[in-house]
């Protein structure tokens, strides 16, 4: 199996190496700072006293998911919070856990809008044109596949919260053991059966139809 790394290394995607790595990063260290602002608004302080309410990705990301990040670059995150604080009790799982997906659309948007604007109206020279352009449209597509795959109902991730929020009983099933036990197997599923990137791609199709959309849009 070839280190991914070395792989855009050999093909000379530097532009794209580099772009991958910021994007991720950063992307999941807003991901997981917009949980924990959602949890303070909500009364829960327990991101800021876990010291969780930073800018640095090690405390977010932590040594396990940059070790991952670095070998087949795949990441996650980690924001501490307590729902028993919730001022919204259950339904603020609603909230809390719909801050980091909605962090990640809205780094899409920009991204995306951004890269529709300096394609229209950046100048031309080459390889800044272009290579600012790949640098938008990564963190365009990636962040439009990451909202969507934090949104998908299975535990642990975000759209088993927000379900857990609007139903007591789908909140029971979430909170059981063996549930979470099967969450994280159809997780392994989706990555090892390649799943996941079939979601990647209709991210990158759902980006493009955006950026065809703005462009149509522009004068010029």
């Amino acid at each position: 199996m070839s280190w991914w790394v070395l792989d855009y290394i050999n093909e000379g995607q530097y532009v794209l190496l580099i772009s991958w790595i910021f994007w991720v990063v950063l992307s999941i260290t807003l991901h997981e700072l917009a949980h924990g602002w959602a949890a303070l608004w909500q009364g829960d302080d327990t991101p800021r006293r876990m010291g969780h309410m930073t800018a640095n990705p090690m405390v977010h990301m932590g040594p396990m998911s940059l070790l991952m990040f670095v070998l087949v670059g795949f990441a996650w995150g980690l924001m501490p919070v307590d729902p028993s604080r919730f001022r919204w009790k259950r339904r603020g799982r609603i909230v809390v856990a719909g801050a980091g997906p909605a962090m990640n659309i809205a780094l899409a948007l920009v991204s995306l809008t951004g890269a529709a604007l300096w394609h229209r109206f950046g100048p031309q020279r080459e390889p800044l044109h272009e290579n600012l352009w790949i640098f938008l449209h990564v963190g365009g597509i990636l962040n439009v596949a990451l909202a969507a795959f934090n949104l998908l109902p299975v535990p642990p991730l975000d759209g088993s919260s927000i379900l857990s929020g609007m139903s007591f009983r789908l909140y029971r099933v979430f909170q059981n053991p063996q549930y979470q036990m099967y969450g994280m197997f159809v997780l392994m599923v989706i990555f090892l059966s390649g799943l996941s990137g079939l979601l990647f791609e209709a991210a990158a199709f759902a980006a493009d139809r955006y950026l065809e959309g703005v462009q149509a849009i522009l004068p010029g």
